[in-house]
């Protein structure tokens, strides 16, 4: 009997230990602050760094910047060959020259400062891993505007038109290079994959919910994320519209350094920083704000006798998210000061466009004889847009200038 009493008082003490165990588990999980909650509860954009990495360095690197509240999201495509000088190595040098696949931490802090942002969380998948995602997914969906032949081995064939792609094509089709095709171009088909890749993601978020799964698509990732951070991630990307996200490649003028052909920053990163913060107010401004769910339309000349400044200015703009549709010369190239010209009817819109180059002189339009004019617009097959900029002799190519 004896032996039972303390049979049973172990076997009570054993019970008490689990139930306290599980009780402390249970009190960590609810009590551990999630990274993701944090970085929502001020209400700003969460800023998460994506690296795609073939052989030890980054083929593309992509900051997705999002509003959970609004869905707005905003992307700035960094290049590896970026210019920069570098304190970490006290030297001018690429910015992936201090990225290690090891420890995405360096890197991370070099492209926090271009940026003028910090990072919430980052997603390092090697260009092999990326493939098996994509077969996970069951592919990725992406249009490909005119036909790639490719010859390896055999003739490889890419379709015009939307195409699903499998692991091995998506990893050939971002790693592909043609002697005739432009950096830009390049740029712009990794861009459009990656963008298919969201989207894939968030259409899958249920599917990737399933623990087996879970497991295996953790494995193929480097991420700082637990799995309740990375699943509700990965959840919202299920509310991103990826058909009116602005990708922005950090622009800039390439010069030889050292043998090393780099691209250095506009206006020593000031641009791409200004861009970046326009781009966070917009993603957080809620429905009915003068931020409204539309793209405007822009059309810049150039009324001075500087070569190339509408060109330039375009740049300048297009990162901002406007829709360039004319660039061109003014009627004369004598304006002294830079002017503004409204037909969106939107005020505060007008102001926010003028205050992106620092320019107050606008005119607005009567919003009734635009639509008058848009009218004859559609009859005469010649379409006006939301703001034209005359550029004058007190424009800098940045700012307007007292």
């Amino acid at each position: 009997m004896k032996k039972i009493k303390i049979d049973a008082s172990i076997a009570l003490l054993l019970l008490i230990a689990v139930l306290l165990v599980i009780g402390i588990g249970v009190a960590v999980y609810l009590l551990n602050p999630d990274p993701f909650q944090e970085s929502l509860a001020d209400g700003r954009p969460v800023n998460v760094l994506f690296v795609i990495e073939n052989e030890g360095k980054p083929l593309s690197s992509y900051v997705l910047m999002f509003s959970a509240e609004t869905k707005r999201s905003a992307i700035i495509d960094v290049p590896g060959s970026l210019g920069l000088i570098i304190p970490q190595i006290n030297r001018m040098d690429r910015i992936d020259a201090v990225y290690d696949s090891r420890r995405i931490g360096p890197f991370q802090t070099e492209v926090e400062r271009l940026l003028g942002i910090d990072m919430a969380f980052s997603i390092v998948i090697t260009l092999e891993n990326l493939g098996r995602i994509t077969d996970l997914l069951q592919g990725v969906e992406i249009f490909i505007p005119s036909l790639v032949e490719i010859f390896q081995d055999e003739l490889i064939l890419f379709p015009s038109g939307v195409n699903a792609l499998d692991g091995d094509k998506a990893i050939l089709y971002l790693s592909y290079e043609l002697p005739e095709e432009s950096r830009e171009l390049s740029n712009f088909r990794r861009q459009r994959f990656f963008l298919g890749f969201l989207r894939r993601l968030g259409q899958q978020s249920q599917f990737l919910h399933n623990s087996e799964v879970t497991r295996l698509f953790q494995s193929y990732i480097s991420t700082a994320m637990n799995q309740r951070t990375l699943l509700r991630l990965i959840d919202e990307f299920s509310g991103i519209d990826t058909e009116r996200v602005n990708i922005q490649t950090v622009g800039g003028d390439e010069r030889d350094n050292a043998g090393q052909l780099l691209i250095f920053p506009h206006m020593n990163g000031a641009l791409i920083r200004d861009i970046v913060r326009q781009n966070q107010v917009i993603l957080v401004q809620p429905p009915g704000s003068y931020f409204i769910d539309r793209v405007f339309t822009v059309e810049i000349l150039n009324g001075t006798t500087q070569t190339g400044l509408a060109g330039r200015t375009a740049e300048l703009f297009r990162g901002f998210g406007y829709d360039i549709i004319s660039i061109g010369n003014a009627d004369r190239n004598d304006y002294e000061r830079t002017l503004i010209i409204d037909r969106s009817g939107y005020r505060e819109m007008a102001v926010a466009f003028g205050d992106i180059i620092r320019c107050s002189n606008i005119r607005f339009d009567d919003p009734e004889q635009a639509e008058l004019d848009h009218d004859f617009i559609i009859q005469s097959f010649v379409y006006r847009a939301d703001f034209t900029i005359i550029l004058g002799r007190d424009f800098n190519g940045r700012i307007v200038t007292e």
